[in-house]
């Protein structure tokens, strides 16, 4: 005992450690918004010596500021786009009818995102990749001058196969191939397809690439959006990425539902828009002019939408307000679809004051979870919602992807984001809010289909957990911090 304490290395590490204690409560304490994080990631550095600096510098240096000033993502990296100044549409009787707080979030989308709601879009509803993928493809299929595609996973398999033939086709007949994925999300297969479509000679860049160990990867500010946009005027998005498990016709080893959508008409400069700030930051290439920005008419339908971009830049938590004021806007239900619930404590406290507000609040997450800790730190939370009287389901099988937000059968949100704290705070996302009854009422029911089919969660089967699990879903909730 003698000789550890006059070794001098004891000292030495004992000292490295005190410094890096420091520099986590240091910089915790004055980059950190949320006190329970500041006292989660401190604690950590202090009872673990070394392992909690090292886990803060990998999963809790809040990035945010530090990439935002690289990142340096602003409307100067896009050629302007054509401006709509004879925006005219206007909240109908029989919207404000339904909703008549619907005027006030009309007003906080366009504080919020800086963009107005642009009117005369087509969107259509796309089950699953059995109908998203014929529809993007087809879309490539028929490019004439300019094909934009950015995905977070873009796998080597049926699917992506058939997306890089039809990209393939279309630089060769001459149309403008950009395509981005995500760096992670493009290593989710082997080959990654990066690689392939560079090898095939066409445009593409991994999103935000590192080099630290894989498990850190995730730690990194991941490009979770989901953009097709084919020459200028046809646009998709939503929560589907490119893989074989999203064709459920395919019978997949692990079969996933998602919705995603089709989109014609002004809005998708909104989605273009976002590819082309993407695109500029990660290979360099302003993309501009008619090739990519071209004025687009409205379509017969009276569809109003705005497109919502949200990052950990200047964008930062546009999604989480928009969600808030969706919820105390709310006059008649609220439904919701989210594959990963772990909202933050004020979206948590919002849905449980809209349901004592007599709102009927529905939140629809998938009966298994294919990243387990999810569900576990959730349980808990689900039981404050419960007893504030908003109702929780689970769908049947196959695991639901499916990213939707309705209020009372007017208003919708589609898109990209989890109600976690990684979609809301650490990636980048991309969603629509629309203004449309038509659209709303069949979002309905497409949720109420998955309510149907599902099962009612109850706050007594949550009391009744063994307290094995009890503990360890406290434990992992104790982690939606390092989150």
């Amino acid at each position: 005992m003698l000789e550890f304490l006059t070794n001098p290395w004891t000292y030495i590490i004992a000292a490295v450690d005190l410094t890096l204690a420091l520099a986590v409560t240091f910089h915790a304490v004055l980059k950190k918004r949320e006190t329970g994080s500041i006292i989660a990631w401190v604690g950590l550095a202090w009872l673990a010596p070394f392992v909690g600096p090292l886990a803060y510098y990998s999963f809790g240096i809040n990035r945010i500021q530090r990439k935002a000033a690289s990142l340096d993502i602003g409307e100067d990296h896009t050629t302007e786009p054509p401006v709509y100044h004879d925006i005219d549409f206007q909240l109908r009787a029989e919207m404000l009818e339904h909703c008549p707080g619907l005027r006030g979030l009309f007003e906080l989308g366009k504080n919020v995102t800086g963009k107005p709601v642009l009117p005369g879009n087509s969107i259509t509803l796309l089950r699953d990749g059995d109908e998203a993928y014929p529809a993007m493809l087809d879309a490539i299929d028929r490019a004439e001058v300019s094909i934009a595609l950015l995905s977070y996973i873009f796998d080597s398999d049926q699917a992506g196969e058939k997306f890089l033939k039809s990209l393939k086709a279309a630089r060769d007949r001459g149309v403008e191939v950009r395509v981005l994925i995500d760096f992670v999300g493009s290593r989710y297969s082997n080959p990654s397809m990066v690689d392939r479509l560079r090898a095939e000679g066409l445009n593409v860049s991994a999103f935000l690439p590192t080099r630290s160990l894989r498990l850190f990867n995730y730690a990194n500010l991941r490009n979770h959006r989901k953009i097709l946009v084919v020459d200028g005027k046809t646009g998709f998005t939503g929560g589907t990425n490119i893989r074989e498990g999203h064709c459920l016709e395919l019978k997949p080893g692990f079969p996933v539902q998602c919705a995603h959508f089709k989109l014609v008409g002004p809005v998708v400069t909104h989605l273009m828009e976002v590819f082309a700030i993407d695109w500029d930051f990660a290979r360099g290439e302003a993309l501009g002019g008619d090739l990519w920005f071209p004025k687009i008419e409205r379509t017969e339908n009276h569809i109003g939408a705005r497109g919502v971009a949200d990052g950990p830049d200047e964008d930062f938590e546009n999604m989480s307000e928009v969600i808030l004021g969706g919820l105390t806007t709310a006059a008649r239900n609220v439904r919701v679809a989210s594959p990963y619930f772990i909202p933050d404590p004020p979206i948590l406290r919002a849905l449980g004051v809209a349901a004592r507000r007599g709102v009927q609040v529905d939140i629809v997450l998938p009966s298994g979870n294919n990243v387990p800790i999810v569900d576990w730190a959730a349980t808990p939370l689900l039981a404050q919602v419960i007893e504030r009287g908003c109702r929780v389901h689970r769908s049947a099988p196959p695991f639901d992807h499916t990213k939707i937000m309705t209020i009372d059968g007017v208003w919708s949100l589609i898109g990209s984001t989890n109600w976690d704290p990684r979609s809301l705070r650490l990636n980048f996302e991309f969603n629509v809010e629309c203004y449309s009854m038509p659209l709303a009422q069949e979002l309905e029911q497409l949720i109420d289909e998955k309510i149907a089919g599902g099962r009612l969660l109850t706050l007594q089967e949550i009391e009744n957990r063994s307290l094995p699990v009890k503990l360890r879903d406290g434990l992992a909730r104790l982690a939606s911090p390092y989150l």
